[in-house]
Parts: structure tokens; C-alpha cells; sequence
């Protein structure tokens, strides 16, 4: 499968998936003053914003109309960070482990077209290595369905190879309904009591089938223009239903990445990129840039609109940026964004 970026015009057929972006190692770094505006005039958003920090400095920038630093967006498969967290949460608790197959959790669930929840860990979908088709790709991300409607889909196809990296949002949708089984609640309840709550994400929530955004918000288009501003979050559920801010985010991954959610035993896992070969660790990805850094985070992408968070592996320097639309036609520009704010520039 293609990463994100090498699909300048993605169709809503895949609307709730965030992959990995290729390697970025041949851009240069202009200043993100310079970048940010190409969002919009070369990657045809109606608008952009940009939230970096540093410590407790905080830098805002915008491009293009309808757009504001106090928005509140969807944030599509950055969702997959915090149900990742929660759930390795629950390891550090000895709640559950990540070695537990699929079947001692969801009895009987996953059977079908050569599926088998019984062969499938924890591990292997925080990783996506369980083969699990996407049930996205049959819903168009355009249609909601409940956590066992999303899996039955996926079921009717038979899976990829185990153990290869194959993005799937059903491994999320699955470990969603895991944390509800382990915890007895929900996980939007589990996420708002161990992270919302203690980092004071204000503006930050899981919907569930509200369709509207809470105040303020602007506008969110698809890729033809169509505003699609109102939308039934369980199109992705706990792969991508999660509704934010750029504050918010830039919060929540310098929190992570700063070691205050999980002990550091359970941040180095999720950190791990060795079970998908490079490209993915436990709701997180690398990326290397120009500069040799390498930014760990997610990107998003549902319906009207894309996110991407990328930060320090110590969570000391943090970027978030937006769009209002589904794509970003140039797929040069969301590598040059990051690297112009983590890369040092040279006079």
C-alpha cells in the first residue's frame, strides 16, 4: 500500500486513514513563514494553520480564509495516538498484555475468510501486522456503522500476510472495543479520565455520533468543494472520531513524548518500530527529515479536513498544522512544512 502522501487526490474512499509519509530527505528548509502559505496556493486548501512550541513559547500562523487558532477540527487518525496510549496504559497496569491474543478479549469475533482472532496479539494491531482489511475501504468513509459492523466488514475479505505492515483502521476500531471489555467503559470515557482530563484538553473530545463541532469552528470542505462540516463521527470511531484543537494536540504529544502518560518502559515500546519494519511503532510513526532529525507523531485525515503532529522524540519542540479540505494536491508540502520548523536553517 502507497503511503498518504503519494495520493495528491484521494477519493473519500479512504477517508479516515492517516499513513506514514515517504522519506522527505531531499527537501530543503525554507523559513515556515514561506511554506505555510503554499498550503493554500499550491495545495489547494481553502485555508492552513500552524500551532509550533517550544517550552512555553508558542508560535501561530495562518494562510487563507475561514480558519482560526481556536478552532475546533477533526483530527481523523491522530485518534489512533490516544486510544495507543490508553491502551498501553492499561499494560503498565497489568490490565492486559500485549501478547493477548484478539480471541481473549473478543471471544469469537474475529473468524472469517481465513481471519482468526486467535492467531492475532494486541501487539499486532497497535502495529498494524494483523493482516486485517480495512473496513474503510468498503464504507468509503462517507458511512456510519457500529465497532461489530466496521469488523464484519472486514471480515468478508480475506487478510494480508501476518506479520507485514498493512494500515488498517479495523486494528484501532478492534482496540477500542478491547479497552470497553478490560475497563468495563468506554474508550472515549477511559481517554477523557487519562488524558483529557489531567492535560486540561479543553477542547478536545470524542463526539460519538454527533454530527456538528462544538464553538468555534469554521468551515470543512471536501476535495470538490462540497462543505462537509456536519459529519457522523462513527465513520471511523475509534480509528479516526476524535475532535480537537491545534493547542490541544501540540499539549498532548509533548506530554507523551515528554514521558508524563506512560512510564518509560511502555514509551520505548511505543516507540519500537521493529514489528512494522521501519515504518510504524504503537500509534505513532518517524519521520526523518533533511536535517538528519527524526519527529515522531500522526497525521489525519477524515472528510473536510487533514491534520499532521509531528515533535521531538522528547517531546520538547512540537508542530501541529491544518487544513480545511481532504488532500493536500502537492504531496512535496507537508515534508517542507515540518522541515522548515525542525530543520536549522543556514544563511
Amino acid at each position: 500500500m502507497p503511503p498518504f502522501r503519494t495520493w495528491p487526490a484521494l477519493p473519500v474512499a479512504v477517508a479516515v486513514l492517516g499513513l506514514p509519509p515517504a522519506d522527505s530527505s531531499t527537501l530543503s528548509a525554507p523559513p515556515t513563514d514561506a511554506v505555510l502559505p503554499l498550503l493554500v496556493t499550491q495545495g489547494g486548501a481553502p485555508a492552513a494553520a500552524l500551532l509550533a512550541r517550544e517550552g512555553t513559547t508558542a508560535r501561530y500562523a495562518h494562510a487563507g480564509q475561514g480558519i482560526a487558532r481556536s478552532d475546533h477540527f477533526r483530527a481523523g487518525s491522530v485518534t489512533k495516538t490516544f486510544i495507543a496510549t490508553v491502551v498501553l496504559q492499561l499494560a503498565a497496569e497489568h490490565r492486559l498484555s500485549l501478547s493477548d491474543t484478539v480471541e481473549e478479549h473478543l471471544p469469537g469475533l474475529v473468524r472469517g475468510a481465513g481471519n482468526d482472532g486467535r492467531a492475532l496479539t494486541l501487539r499486532s494491531l497497535l502495529t498494524h501486522t494483523s493482516g486485517l482489511y480495512d473496513f474503510t475501504a468498503d464504507t468509503g468513509g462517507t458511512t456510519p456503522v457500529t465497532p461489530r459492523q466496521a469488523v464484519r466488514i472486514a471480515l468478508t475479505h480475506p487478510p494480508a500476510e501476518l506479520g507485514r505492515f498493512s494500515y488498517s483502521n479495523t486494528n484501532y476500531v478492534l482496540l477500542g472495543m478491547v479497552v470497553q471489555q478490560v475497563t468495563g467503559h468506554s474508550y472515549a470515557t477511559e481517554a477523557e479520565r487519562r488524558i483529557f482530563t489531567p492535560l486540561r484538553l479543553t477542547g478536545t473530545s470524542f463526539p460519538g455520533s454527533r454530527s456538528s463541532l462544538p464553538s468555534p469552528h469554521g468551515r470543512a470542505y471536501a476535495a470538490d468543494g462540497t462543505d462537509v462540516t456536519g459529519l457522523d463521527p462513527r465513520v471511523a470511531g475509534a480509528a479516526g472520531e476524535l475532535v480537537t484543537t491545534l493547542a490541544d494536540l501540540d499539549r498532548f504529544y509533548a506530554a507523551l513524548l515528554g514521558g508524563r502518560l506512560l512510564p518509560p518502559r511502555w514509551l520505548r515500546e511505543m516507540l519500537d518500530t521493529r514489528a512494522a519494519h521501519g515504518a510504524y511503532g504503537m500509534g505513532l510513526f518517524p519521520e526523518k527529515l533533511p536535517c538528519g532529525t527524526t519527529v515522531w507523531g500522526h497525521n489525519g485525515h477524515i472528510a473536510g479536513s487533514y491534520v499532521r503532529t509531528a515533535a521531538t522524540v522528547d517531546g520538547r519542540r512540537v508542530l501541529t498544522f491544518r487544513v480545511n479540505t481532504d488532500a493536500i494536491a502537492d504531496p512535496e508540502l507537508e515534508p517542507a512544512v515540518l522541515a522548515a520548523d525542525f530543520c536549522p536553517r543556514t544563511s
